[in-house]
């Protein structure tokens, strides 16, 4: 009985592979044809394959699946060349604390360190840009590398791991011991709440603070904890910023929200007047970020005699860069533990000064929409990236999910498009900001949600990394609309490289590309535009229909973001 029980639970090890993913949740891969052996039989437990045109592309597909999902993205390769490819997309993963993994197959393993076709030190690849990085050649032990590595991703500080498999071990018969029935896919897998004692003490220090205020990094929408935050700001009157990862952590209408305030406070920011507030802090209550460059405008932003209290899941994150109070803990279990204890503690004066509080954010809000009102509102050709933003919010809810390419196109989004409820979704790949990454974080975010409006701001410059997967889009029915910024150049290269040496290089200037021909020639919607009238037309045709849009709008090559270092020199 024993031994043909056993045998009838004989499987192969691409099939237990494929169980297992299945027991954690997971729905999707972004895989090309290999390991063709797991792909093959994918099918079978219901799991999708989304196969991408270039793995770069498909690894940040399964970054943004991961940050809407809150579920792990999964990404596989061929060995070689492929796995190499994974790099970036992993790296911007690490740094951005987005747990994926990536299944990477391997020479046979009679084959290993022969020189055989696209052999390579796949452990030494992935090295620095995974929390955990393991080769598989034991059958038997599956099962415990998978829920190893998915553990690895989702526990902790989220982050990319990798599980590297010889293509005949996936061919390989298996006895399955026993059903595992355990989930880990869902992050964050493990809450961890901070010390109450240091809670106590982050709460009397809020209600003592005369001007205390909450920046909220991107760490509050990986905790899900945007409601916790609200319910904070509401208790305390907290008026609350965000960096760039962090939009959307709060309603930006709410009468106590700041707005982005980060790297991009020049003059036509609308956020450039919420900046007194900040600088008049005593207190800084930091929730969810890393403190990095961008997000604090090169460590300047913030006032040198404020104290600080810094939450974040990471203990080497807090204090890195500003001396602090140290809650250490899941960003929602902090969130919801300070407002518990803050009603043990006298709060009148909060409560006494929010009018003046909320009339001083009115004002101000009032004055930096005031200020970027001209650029909003320019019908000049050719168009301002102001203007375009302007066209996107009036079309936008809380229910669509924007992404964002990296360098000009995040600033873009980040500060010109409006927030308009605690939880809504902007993803910018501010990890590394590597270039070429909107359109697949767009596509991965609508594999996520199919059910939901998503659209992506890319330039031009970014999108020749990544407009292959155009067709992607088109053969998965991911219907997602780019809106391309093109103004003909390296905008961020020519315009930082003017402020820091007063020229530019030559690898500044494109040939002219038309980019709404290509995307006709993938299968999808294109339509170049000059005028406000045809945007406005173009985003509403694109609105209200089904399919893979592009609109190419032909911008200003003079026109950047408010980014604060550029003042006073262009």
């Amino acid at each position: 009985m024993l031994e043909t029980e056993g045998a009838r639970r004989q499987e192969t090890v691409a099939v237990n592979l494929a169980n297992s993913l299945k027991r954690h949740g997971v729905e999707v891969l972004f895989g090309q044809s290999l390991p063709s052996a797991l792909h093959l039989v994918a099918p079978d437990f219901g799991l999708k394959q989304v196969n991408y045109r270039t793995e770069n592309a498909g690894g940040t597909m399964a970054d943004g699946y991961a940050r809407i999902a809150n579920k792990i993205g999964v990404v596989t390769a061929q060995n070689g060349p492929a796995a190499t490819l994974l790099v970036p997309p992993l790296s911007e993963a690490m740094k951005a604390s987005v747990p994926i993994l990536a299944i990477c197959q391997e020479v046979d393993r009679a084959s290993t360190d022969r020189n055989a076709f696209q052999e390579f030190d796949h452990m030494g690849l992935f090295a620095s840009c995974t929390k955990w990085c393991r080769r598989v050649d034991t059958a038997s032990r599956i099962e415990d590398y998978v829920d190893m590595a998915i553990v690895a991703a989702t526990t902790g500080r989220p982050g990319p791991v990798a599980l590297l498999f010889p293509a005949d071990l996936l061919n390989e018969a298996q006895r399955i011991a026993r059903s595992r029935i355990n989930e880990y896919g869902t992050f964050p897998l493990d809450r961890v709440a901070p010390d109450p004692e240091r809670v106590q003490l982050a709460a009397r220090m809020i209600a003592e603070a005369e001007h205390p205020v909450l920046i909220a990094g991107g760490g509050v929408h990986l905790s899900k904890a945007c409601d916790a935050l609200t319910a904070l700001q509401e208790a305390a009157a907290l008026p609350v910023g965000t960096t760039n990862m962090g939009k959307g952590a709060v309603s930006e209408l709410h009468p106590l929200s700041l707005g982005v305030l980060a790297n991009a406070l020049a003059v036509g920011s609308p956020g450039r007047p919420m900046r007194p507030i900040l600088e008049d802090a005593d207190l800084l209550v930091l929730v969810g970020t890393r403190t990095n460059q961008n997000g604090t405008d090169s460590w300047k932003l913030y006032p040198e005699a404020a104290r600080v209290i810094h939450i974040d899941i990471d203990g080497m994150e807090v204090g890195r860069n500003y001396e602090a109070e140290r809650l250490v803990g899941d960003a929602r279990l902090a969130l919801i533990a300070l407002t518990e204890a803050l009603r043990s503690q006298d709060l009148s004066r909060r409560h006494a000064g929010r009018a003046a509080l909320e009339a001083r954010i009115a004002r101000a809000r009032a004055e930096g929409q005031a200020g970027a009102r001209p650029h909003r509102t320019s019908d000049a050709a050719p168009l301002r990236p102001e203007r375009v933003m302007a066209e996107i919010d009036r079309r936008i809810g809380p229910d669509t999910i924007v992404a964002a390419d990296a360098s000009y196109s995040s600033l873009w989004v980040t500060n010109f498009l409006t927030a308009t409820e605690a939880g809504q979704r902007f993803l910018t790949p501010r990890g590394l900001a590597g270039l070429g990454w909107g359109l697949p974080l767009a596509l991965g975010a609508k594999a996520a949600e199919p059910g939901k409006r998503v659209v992506t701001v890319v330039g031009d410059g970014g999108f020749a990394h990544s407009w292959q997967e155009l067709e992607t889009a088109r053969r998965m029915g991911l219907d997602v609309t780019v809106v391309l910024l093109n103004n003909g150049i390296l905008g961020f290269q020519k315009h930082a490289e003017l402020v820091k040496f007063g020229a530019h290089t030559g690898a500044i200037d494109f040939s002219p590309v038309d980019h709404a021909a290509i995307a006709d020639a993938t299968g999808g919607h294109g339509v170049r535009v000059e005028t406000p009238d045809a945007l406005a037309a173009a985003l509403d045709k694109a609105f209200a229909s089904e399919g893979v849009h592009l609109i190419e709008v032909i911008t200003d090559p003079d026109a950047h973001p408010p980014i604060t270092v550029f003042e006073g020199h262009i």
